[in-house]
């Protein structure tokens, strides 16, 4: 983002130019402060730029005052006290803002910066999962202990992506730590998966450690200082991870509120394979070696763990081949089918979304993303399957109409969240064809719809 002020033609071009000149003006007056101390004074300054709607113009004001002040000499011989702090005060509000439009690492200033609450809107890629499959994992109600293993080793992902010299030692210590847990923890890793699964999940559990793709061939390539061969190793054990973790979560992890039992719930995770077909003429571009085809597979997980009676609907809908025939229609952020025509098919479900950290969904209510509520499954990732409103109240979801979500980041708000986040039912996500999603266009058909995995933990409501 490049600023365009008459104050700084001829100085800055661009914000990390501001902010790396500004960190060392700081520096000079900052010489014998922590930055601690710094960063708690002064409060209006803060208050000014958290709470005011146009921030570029703050930091402009904020700039003449230091052009009225420019007499004032940067160095540890200011002539008063007051003069010096006045001077800290402006550059901290402008590193604030430069911070928060161009933001760049103040390490170990996080925590002092914002409150917990603020996070998620001061930098919430570093929370929020950018895959299907990552938030998938994330979903997974398993063993503490897992959960703790897999945290240290997804830390290692966005450690990858720091370029030239990467941190391995850092990565080397994420591993050992997750060693030091899956050894020390054996015992209630392995008790926390069902009887008639243990010898899977011992199986699962030695691969984990000693296997081809596991915890120490991940450290050896982190010792070679191999990051492709660091990322395939990772992306490996993290696999095993979730097997495991699955394991561990044969079913429900909360007990669902009576009045609900009404409706069809799903149990676990399930598999449907879409069919989509081109009606126009048109055709989907070939596979790798392959011809072009008028038709295309994509495949999503269903979640119930966190979504149960909307994916329980959902593949309720797709057994009774509701979906087989349904046109779809197409807008710059999403795919929709098209609406039931007849009233009686589906549920009226309630909005179900479940809470980052909480232990069950919240039904009928949406989330307050700006107040630091995020969902399990959030909607800010690429092919995202969500069900649409009811027409009747934004309590509850269609009974039929779903859509895959569009994310991109560009047309996304603070910190690339949708504008939409948790405000609609997210149950599941595209694992399989996700590079078919732009090539629909409005009119395609899905020729057909079918539950291949997970019939078995969908439980209908007696009749």
């Amino acid at each position: 983002m490049s600023v365009s002020h008459p104050l700084l033609e001829g100085r800055f071009c661009c914000l990390p130019d501001l902010h790396f000149a500004l960190m060392g003006c700081l520096a000079k007056t900052q010489k014998d402060q922590p930055a601690s101390e710094f960063l708690v004074w002064p409060p209006k300054i803060f208050l000014r730029f958290a709470f005011d709607p146009t921030p570029l113009s703050s930091l402009l004001s904020v700039m003449q005052e230091l052009e009225n002040q420019r007499d004032i000499p940067i160095s540890l011989n200011v002539s008063t006290k007051r003069q010096k702090k006045k001077l800290e005060g402006l550059i901290a509000a402008i590193l604030l803002f430069v911070q928060l439009s161009s933001p760049l690492p103040f390490v170990g200033w996080d925590s002092l910066l914002i409150s917990p609450t603020q996070a998620v809107l001061y930098s919430p890629d570093t929370k929020v999962p950018r895959t299907g499959e990552l938030a998938l994992r994330r979903a997974i109600p398993a063993n503490t202990s897992m959960k703790a293993i897999q945290e240290s080793l997804e830390d290692i992902s966005y450690l990858l992506r720091i370029p030239q010299r990467k941190p391995y030692g850092t990565m080397e210590g994420n591993v050992k730590k997750a060693l030091k847990i899956a050894t020390n923890e054996k015992d209630s890793i392995l008790a926390s998966i069902p009887t008639n699964l243990k010898e899977k999940g011992s199986t699962l559990y030695a691969s984990l450690i000693d296997g081809k793709g596991g915890l120490q061939a991940l450290l050896g390539s982190i010792k070679d200082n191999d990051p492709d061969k660091v990322s395939v190793g990772l992306a490996s054990a993290l696999d095993a991870v979730a097997e495991l973790e699955l394991l561990q979560a044969p079913g429900l992890s909360f007990l669902l509120p009576e009045k609900y039992l009404k409706y069809p719930r799903l149990t676990g995770r399930g598999i449907v394979e879409f069919i989509i077909e081109k009606v126009d003429g048109s055709t989907f571009s070939p596979e790798a070696g392959g011809e072009v085809r008028k038709t295309a597979t994509i495949q999503i997980v269903i979640d119930g763990y966190s979504a149960p009676l909307t994916a329980g609907n959902f593949a309720k809908l797709v057994i009774d081949g509701a979906y087989d025939g349904a046109k779809l229609n197409c807008t710059n952020q999403a795919i929709l089918s098209e609406n039931g025509l007849d009233e009686n098919i589906g549920y009226n479900v309630p909005l179900e979304i479940k809470p980052s950290g909480q232990f069950e969904p919240l039904y009928r209510t949406t989330l307050s993303v700006q107040d630091g509520e995020l969902p399990v499954l959030p909607l800010s990732v690429y092919g995202a399957v969500a069900m649409a409103h009811s027409e009747v109240s934004e309590e509850y979801s269609s009974p039929y109409q779903f859509f895959f979500y569009l994310y991109d980041k560009r047309n996304a708000g603070l910190g690339g969240l949708s504008f939409d986040e948790g405000q609609f039912s997210v149950f599941g996500y595209t694992t399989v064809g996700r590079e078919i999603l732009p090539q629909i266009k409005t009119g395609d058909v899905i020729q057909s719809a079918k539950l291949v995995e997970g019939q078995d933990r969908l439980i209908l409501p007696s009749s």
